[in-house]
């Protein structure tokens, strides 16, 4: 089958979402398939907007020859249409540039591959109601979806209204292998000061924030290391470093930048707890690799944490921006070992129960298949 993906910018960049992406590039190229990644410039939302005045889909490979048509009459038999790619999958991320470019004919079905909506950010409510209108009209324009949770399906339909043919595919969480041993994980829960793990960009809707402020309440012993990406937002990077300043937290709070695989797993093995309490994760593929190395994770009720994180079992749900019930939580884990070890455990067994990328995958394939028959 010959596909095509529209993305913003790399296939490389750091996140869940272009995890997800060139993980599920990589599965269908091993299965024969041909993909080729058509990548739009990175700007800003209004910026993105005025690519509907010029960017439009591919349509049809080179033509036949002259000679080749006029032979292929002569012999009486249909001359076949040669389109470039049997399915167009796009990355919903683009839906600022894709409105126009969608609605004009096409050989090909659009499938759009959903992590979140845009407008179910949290911001102010006139923002999201511009944002619902554009993400709308372009969730109406499309064939299909490959869905990346029950919580985004369930979103999706709702804006767009006529449910279209769709597949729920779960992120890929099997990148670090095999989870730790429980008696790992026993051994480390016994261990001080308490180490709490952030991991993801360091952007406002992760809820870095949140999380400073709920540890300056405790004064109990804790470490903090905040790994991702420092560049995404500088102005919010900046507001972070004005907050750990300003709470004399320089001695218990790092920001180590984006770190290569080996050095994060250290990270991972060394931590207790997760916590990245976002103001709304479309499947939040963090939290569970995270409880490959046994770590309670901390999330909000916001968006699809929930399918992950069973509050109390698995580590606990809050509301966006709740940093005294975070500290509440984090307090509870630091006094109480047994508490932490028990949802560590349990964790780690959440962790196991979860489909492997290779079923997901294949069911993501099968999908394409039955919309390009």
């Amino acid at each position: 089958m010959k596909l095509g993906l529209v993305i913003y910018g790399s296939l490389d960049t750091l996140s869940g979402g272009y995890l997800y992406d060139r993980k599920l590039v990589e599965y269908l190229r091993s299965q024969g398939d041909t993909v080729e990644v058509i990548s739009l410039p990175w700007r800003n939302y209004a910026a993105h907007l005025t690519d509907n005045f010029w960017f439009r889909l591919p349509n049809v490979v080179a033509r036949r020859s002259k000679a080749a048509t006029t032979a292929k009459r002569a012999s009486g038999k249909q001359s076949a249409t040669h389109h470039k790619y049997d399915i167009l999958i796009q990355d919903e991320l683009n839906h600022p540039s894709l409105i126009f470019a969608n609605r004009r004919q096409r050989p090909y079905p659009i499938v759009s591959l959903v992590h979140h909506l845009r407008c179910s950010e949290l911001r102010p409510g006139w923002q999201n109601v511009f944002y619902r209108m554009i993400e709308k009209k372009y969730l109406q324009s499309v064939d299909g979806f490959i869905f990346n949770s029950s919580t985004t399906e369930r979103v999706v339909n709702s804006l767009a209204g006529n449910k279209k043919p769709a597949v729920i595919a779960y992120p890929p969480t099997d990148r670090f292998g095999e989870p730790i041993s429980e008696e790992e994980i026993i051994n480390r829960a016994q261990m001080n000061p308490l180490r709490i793990l952030f991991l993801g960009n360091v952007i406002e809707r992760k809820g870095l924030h949140t999380l400073l402020k709920a540890v300056s309440f405790p004064r109990l012993a804790f470490r903090v290391d905040v790994i991702g990406s420092l560049t995404s937002d500088r102005a919010y990077t900046k507001h972070t470093q004005e907050l750990i300043t300003n709470n004399n937290l320089s001695s218990s709070v790092f920001l180590h930048g984006s770190l290569d695989k080996g050095p994060l797993i250290e990270k991972l093995k060394q931590a207790h707890v997760l916590v990245v309490p976002s103001s709304y994760e479309g499947f939040g593929i963090v939290y569970l690799e995270g409880m490959c190395f046994g770590l309670p994770a901390i999330g909000t009720t916001a968006g699809a944490a929930g399918e992950v994180i069973e509050h109390g079992e698995t580590g606990y749900l809050i509301t966006p921006d709740d940093s005294k019930s975070l500290a509440a939580h984090l307090t509870s884990l630091a006094e109480d070992r047994g508490l932490l070890t028990r949802l560590s455990l349990n964790a780690r067994k959440r962790y196991l129960r979860q489909p492997s990328w290779e079923e997901t995958a294949k069911s993501i394939r099968d999908f394409l298949y039955s919309l390009a028959e």
